[in-house]
This record gives structure tokens, sequence and C-alpha cells, in this order.
């Protein structure tokens, strides 16, 4: 990131930035550990700082998860944002949030969608009857129908690969650093130190669905921000 595009952000107002010394290369150099065990919670936390977006969280994602074209489980969004005086580019990595009282979950008419005990949103594509009623629950547009399964899809956190003791593929494949994952039950997980110091937000808090996925360097007026088009890239096949 060049130095006025930080200068700007910090400009910005109630921004806080930056992770404990090392934080994100311990959690990208680590696998998480495999769930099952009692009391996992997992959860990430984004650097907006160490976001430079390259999209290759989104391109990771693709491969790893078969996903169609022009859709998407993560995507790095970007906005122009201005104080008047200086316009700036600000990417906003998005996914599910594994929300703690995800409103995807009880309207779904068949029981397809619930939350693991680790914390993990899944979607049994067994059970689906792609009514899509989900996807227009999620406030986060983080649902979508899989058009080539017309089953509800979304991120899952990589869960097979958790279930593994790997990260996440797009943690994996994150050149910046800027994705950070593990246990928040843990008092010595990285992501578990962050949030604790208090620094972190999330999208939307108004609604009160409890996310799981924290931001380190979301200033206000971006938090509710969950719309915005890529300016420069689509998914494609």
């Amino acid at each position: 990131m060049d130095h006025a595009r930080r200068n700007f952000l910090q400009g910005l107002g109630a921004l806080t930035f930056g992770t404990s010394a090392g934080a994100a290369e311990q959690a990208m150099a680590a696998p998480a550990p495999a769930p099952g065990g009692a009391g996992h919670r997992w959860a990430m936390v984004v650097d907006l700082l160490k976001c430079i977006g390259c999209q290759a969280c989104t391109v990771s994602c693709i491969h790893e998860n078969a996903v169609p074209e022009g859709s998407f489980r993560t995507i790095v969004s970007t906005y122009e944002v201005s104080d008047g005086k200086t316009t700036a580019m600000v990417m906003l990595p998005r996914l599910c949030n594994h929300c703690a009282d995800a409103p995807c979950i009880p309207v779904c008419p068949v029981g397809a969608t619930w939350q693991q005990p680790d914390g993990i949103v899944v979607v049994d594509a067994n059970t689906c009857v792609g009514c899509a009623y989900c996807v227009q629950a999620c406030p986060y547009d983080a649902r979508f129908i899989n058009h080539a399964t017309q089953k509800a899809d979304k991120c899952t956190f990589c869960n097979h690969r958790v279930a593994a003791g790997l990260l996440p593929a797009c943690v994996e494949s994150c050149v910046g650093g800027a994705r950070i994952f593990g246990d928040l039950n843990d008092p010595e997980s990285a992501v578990s130190k962050i949030v604790a110091k208090g620094e972190t937000k999330v999208l939307k808090p108004e609604l009160g669905t409890a996310p799981h996925v924290f931001y380190l360097g979301l200033d206000d007026a971006m938090a509710g921000k969950v719309d915005g088009e890529p300016t420069l890239w689509r998914p494609q096949a």
C-alpha cells in the first residue's frame, strides 16, 4: 500500500490498524487444528491495510470449491471513498460471516442449512430445494443459488480443509497475509488475541447477527458496505 492511501485512510477517522507482530504470518504458517474437539469456534480476521485487492483469495476459492462462473463464495469488493479533498480506493474482502445468530438458518423450510458446533454455517445440498429463501435472508449478500446444482451455495470456511487440519484456501493464498483464521475460543490463537484487543469491527453490527468475520481498519462509513461491485474484475470460469 502506498503512503498516500495509508494517510488518506487514517484521515477518515475511527480507524484502528495493525495486528500483533507477526500474527498474520503465524496464522498462515501454522495449520488450524482439526474440528471435532469440544469448544472450537472458528473465526476470521481481515486486516484491510494488508489487502491489496489482488483477488488471489477469490481465484483460489473458485478452484478449491468449484464455484461456477458469475458467482463467488468470497470476493474483494472495491469502493471509491472521498473525504471531499482526496479520493482513494478501499478494498473490502467479503464472505459468509458465519454469524452466531445467522438469519439464513430459520428461514429454510427443509432444514438444509444449519450451524455446526464449531460455528461454521453449512448447507446440505442433498436436502436443499433451491428455494433461495436463505439467499434473500442473508444481509451480507453471501449466498447464491449455484446454477450448476440449483442448490444454495456459500463460503464454508473450507470446512473440508479445516477438518483435515488445513487453512481455508483464501487464507493460504492471501499474498499480503490479510486473512487470519483460527479458533476464537483458544486464547493463544492469533484470531483470539486480535479480537480480544477490541480493535476489530464487523459489517452491519446493528443487525445483531454476531458475525464471526472481523475487520481491522474498517471505517464506520464502510461498516454497512456489502453490495459493492469490483471495479476491475469479475470471476470467470
